[in-house]
């Protein structure tokens, strides 16, 4: 299996993980090992899964003031699962330098279209494509730079 499977595999189990956390208020060892043990964890990659699992709650109000400001309405108004991606792509925005801004944003686009409101994904892609903006300037200049030139 794919690198990029297995991490879309992650992205997609961690929309669900951050959900429970949020609705349910579980601790995150707990929902780790829950879906551990509900899920064929070897086409997952599991340090993603990890990683985002246990550093969105970590750094929460750095992602949440990341893409607040770009909101229509109060995050809390949101639906739990449009925050949910919109906190996992702005985690990697931030905190995932590897991951170029545009898969970032196509994989948040992805998580909406699969597991949010009926055109969520359009919201969720107006709003990360501003975080991008602000927060990997030099990364959108390099690829606009580079298409100039050719």
């Amino acid at each position: 299996m794919s690198k990029t499977k297995t991490k879309q595999k992650a992205r997609r189990l961690l929309v669900q993980a951050l959900y429970s956390w949020e609705l349910g208020g579980t601790d995150l060892v707990s929902i780790e090992a829950q879906f551990h043990a509900d899920n064929d964890m070897s086409k997952v990659d599991t340090e993603l899964f990890r990683n985002l699992l246990f550093g969105v709650p970590k750094h929460l109000s750095e992602i949440d003031s990341a893409y607040e400001p770009h909101l229509d309405r109060e995050n809390s108004q949101l639906d739990p699962v449009s925050r949910a991606v919109l906190r996992i792509s702005t985690y990697e925005l931030l905190y995932s330098a590897e991951v170029p801004y545009k898969v970032v944003i196509n994989e948040g686009v992805n998580l909406a279209k699969t597991f949010g409101p009926t055109d969520a994904f359009k919201f969720i892609n107006g709003v990360l494509d501003r975080v991008a903006a602000q927060k990997r300037t030099l990364e959108i200049a390099a690829t606009k730079g580079s298409k100039s030139k050719g």
